[in-house]
């Protein structure tokens, strides 16, 4: 990903949530109205987020011009931070990125909020390592393993998505309960970056109003 690709998409993201902001009106003169649905509000973190990496990226170019635009974005190696999944898989993340920077300002947090975004995105992976623990689910993988390709009989008669549909909600559910802390740490985290980016967006002019280009 460019930075100026990214520019260009986070300001087309921050124009249609400031049009809706504005729109709404502010709750109070500390804090302006938040979106109602789900998908506004991760709109609205994303377009503070780019207006972050928008002005770091800005400041740094102009300290080092000859410096990688990457390195700049995303941080240069070795990464610092680091979790292991109960599946095995380990995903890591730097700190002297501006991405690392905006996650600091809107998180408060940039380990905690690492781990918990982490953990709480690959639940669904983890419920389908435990259901791989089933006889009765690695019986139908072979089934459904055995059957030519292009066989959709043979792929239903192995019975494997019936036996997912099943078996999956009920693994899912006690990731869940085993993580509930991770979850409560994320929802925590995304409720304080949903505040800070509507401070950070508020009387920021949309395209159809007058005034100086945001930065």
């Amino acid at each position: 990903m460019s930075a100026a690709w990214a520019r260009g998409a986070g300001r087309t993201v921050a124009g249609a949530v400031l049009t809706a902001l504005l729109a709404g009106g502010c709750a109070g003169p500390q804090q302006p109205a938040l979106p109602a649905s789900a998908q506004a509000r991760s709109d609205l973190i994303k377009a503070a987020q780019q207006v972050l990496v928008d002005r770091c990226m800005t400041t740094r170019g102009t300290a080092d011009p000859a410096a990688s635009q990457e390195d700049a974005l995303f941080g240069t190696d070795p990464a610092e931070l680091e979790v292991t999944l109960a599946t095995g898989h380990t995903v890591r993340t730097h700190t002297d990125g501006c991405l690392a920077q905006a996650h600091r300002y809107l998180y408060g947090d940039q380990a905690r909020w690492f781990r918990a975004e982490v953990t709480v995105n690959n639940l669904r992976p983890e419920a389908q390592a435990r259901l791989k623990q089933d006889p009765r689910y690695r019986a139908a993988l072979a089934r459904r393993a055995a059957c030519s390709e292009g066989d959709t009989r043979c792929a239903r008669e192995s019975g494997l998505d019936d036996l997912r549909a099943r078996l999956e909600p009920a693994r899912l559910r006690a990731v869940r309960a085993a993580h509930r802390e991770d979850i409560a740490t994320y929802e925590r985290l995304r409720d304080r970056a949903l505040h800070r980016a509507a401070r950070l967006l508020a009387g920021r002019p949309t395209p159809h109003q007058k005034g100086p280009a945001p930065s």
